[in-house]
């Protein structure tokens, strides 16, 4: 182990420990107990989302004493905080879901103010839940100071009469209780048994795809996001994170110099061949903005179309996150994309090594069946797909993954918003056939973009997944499955063309072309545009209308200030 001598001149501590106008802050920091030694080292922020929302998040407050004791242990200064987070399992199907996407504006800003207001050096961030890990990397961009990125790790994988589940059970068994296939004893049973343990949602939900990223992206540590929260090896990586930040501020590697084009390249190539959330277009454009790189949709589609589909994880295939690590881990699924040539090998990452360089020691696990060789693919094309057309003219996106048939044409059954829709499934008020579309669920016009996991969770409950196909301006779950297209573009709350469809307009999807479109013309779009106004959402003040007010498109990840193009002065450099 190194423990590191540093010079604090140019670290932005500095401004709160050192010399004699400081006196008054060293007080403050006296009254927490620090030593003179402590005070003058570097400040290494740890942030995590820990609350008692949800299990994702449970485990988080414990594993950050681990990384505390790793930063000490090689001459650092841990600060401890906490940041909000949103747990879409909880918010899910409900008013709740329009705070899932703001809170990861919110987490980055907070984590970005408390490093700020306190002069912070370096930062390790461990994040449980969907919005919290994308939230949290774009703050170590934003930022640029040495970091590392923890995920607090999966949920283990419940068991029902002998067979795993995972939550997606549960919102499918809803549809299942809704037309009588489920007892309500069997409900209750179910419920009580699906989620076992700490950690968040198991399969290659949102959670985990951008777990899954955060290796790929290169700013977290190889291995660490693949362990279950219960596992007690998460101590070990988080206790090496700690250890490691200290290493990247001595060598002043930062950010912006391991998230760059061939990075988010590599990131969205893991997301396609682990049949990842279609979130991922979302925040890998996000994340690319705090960096200052153009990277959207349509970069992202691009990546997926030629990357093929790998690892068979839920929902659209067998296994869970725990399977995985078990067979190898994430280091194991990026092998054999690196191999076969569908990723960069040369890009830094946290550990002060290459992609390759990380790599170089990872072995072909042939005993397993959850990863595929690159090579031997379970399909050629990834799990996810980008799509764009009249209907889209700023893209949209589905998650092929599992799916047999990629084509789908019916007429449209249009719904204002989710709660409409889900009245109107639960009812059985649809057809076999039918495209169902629901908009005004976009990140102005939610605002926030809900996802829409409810309602299609029981169109699969009730045998109907697919048997009808459902686009919206809004997101999907991770957990969604099934002919579900989310990101339609412009959205309705924007004017765009998904606002004017009515009843009956035959809209048309082609995931092996990437294709939408609907069989409506420019002049007849026009002319039912003469008389079309916004809706009115509701939100006129708080948070909900802030971010309505600041929120760019989807296809740009839904964003809401100009990003790390317009900085004039990084925070690491102040």
């Amino acid at each position: 182990m190194t423990k590191w001598t540093f010079d604090k001149s140019r670290l932005p501590s500095r401004h709160v420990t050192e010399g004699p106008n400081r006196a008054p802050h060293r007080s403050y920091l006296y009254a927490m107990g620090l030593t003179k030694e402590q005070i003058h080292q570097p400040f290494v922020g740890v942030a995590s989302c820990w609350n008692e929302a949800a299990p994702c998040n449970i485990s988080l407050m414990r594993q950050a004493q681990a990384v505390k004791k790793g930063v000490a242990a090689a001459g650092g200064t841990p600060r401890e905080f906490c940041t909000i987070s949103v747990t879409d399992g909880i918010a899910m199907g409900h008013e709740g879901m329009k705070s899932s996407l703001v809170s990861r504006e919110v987490i980055t800003d907070s984590v970005e103010l408390t490093m700020r207001g306190h002069s912070y050096d370096a930062l390790v961030g461990l994040a449980g839940c969907d919005k919290s890990l994308p939230g949290m990397m774009m703050a170590m961009v934003r930022l640029n100071v040495p970091s590392v990125f923890i995920y607090g790790g999966s949920i283990l994988p419940g068991s029902f009469r002998g067979k795993d589940v995972t939550v997606q059970d549960l919102f499918e068994a809803v549809g299942k209780h809704s037309v009588g296939d489920m007892s309500d004893e069997d409900l209750d049973e179910l419920e009580q048994v699906a989620a076992p343990s700490a950690g968040a949602c198991g399969a290659q939900f949102t959670a985990n795809t951008m777990a899954t990223v955060s290796e790929a992206i290169g700013l977290a540590l190889p291995y660490s996001a693949g362990a279950p929260a219960p596992y007690e090896i998460r101590d070990k990586f988080c206790f090496t994170a700690g250890e490691m930040v200290m290493e990247l501020i001595a060598r002043n590697i930062r950010p912006r110099d391991i998230v760059t084009r061939k990075a988010l390249e590599n990131a969205a190539t893991v997301v396609a061949a682990s049949g990842g959330s279609t979130n991922a277009a979302l925040h890998l454009p996000a994340i690319a903005h705090e960096a200052g790189i153009d990277f959207d949709l349509f970069d992202v589609a691009e990546i997926f179309k030629r990357t093929p589909y790998v690892a068979d994880l839920k929902p659209g295939g067998k296994y869970v996150a725990k399977d995985m690590f078990e067979v190898g881990g994430i280091p194991l699924l990026m092998k054999t994309l690196l191999d076969h040539g569908y990723m960069h090998g040369d890009c830094m990452t946290v550990t002060g090594r290459t992609m390759a360089e990380n790599m170089a020691l990872v072995k072909w696990n042939p005993d397993q069946d959850v990863v595929y060789p690159a090579n031997k693919p379970i399909t050629t094309t990834g799990g996810v797909v980008g799509l764009r057309g009249n209907l889209a003219p700023e893209g949209a996106i589905v998650k092929v993954a599992g799916m047999k048939n990629l084509k789908f044409t019916g007429p449209a059954r249009c719904f204002d918003n989710e709660e409409e829709c889900f009245a109107a499934v639960s009812r059985r008020e649809y057809k076999e056939g039918e495209v169902i579309v629901i908009r005004y669920e976009g990140p102005r016009g939610g605002p926030g973009m809900r996802e829409m996991l409810s309602t299609t969770a029981a169109l699969y409950g009730q045998g109907m997944g697919d048997k009808v196909a459902l686009i919206t301006d809004g997101r999907f779950s991770g957990a969604t499955r099934g002919f579900c297209i989310g990101h339609v573009g412009p959205e309705a709350q924007a004017g765009g063309p998904i606002a004017h469809i009515r009843n009956g307009d035959i809209i048309s999807i082609n995931a092996e072309t990437g294709d939408i479109s609907v069989n409506v013309t420019d002049e007849e779009f026009a002319k039912r545009a003469k008389d079309w106004k916004p809706r009115n959402h509701g939100f006129g003040s708080g948070a909900l209308w802030k971010y309505s007010e600041s929120v760019g498109p989807a296809y740009k990840g839904a964003v809401t200030h100009p990003g790390g193009k317009e900085e004039s002065v990084c925070y690491a450099d102040i």
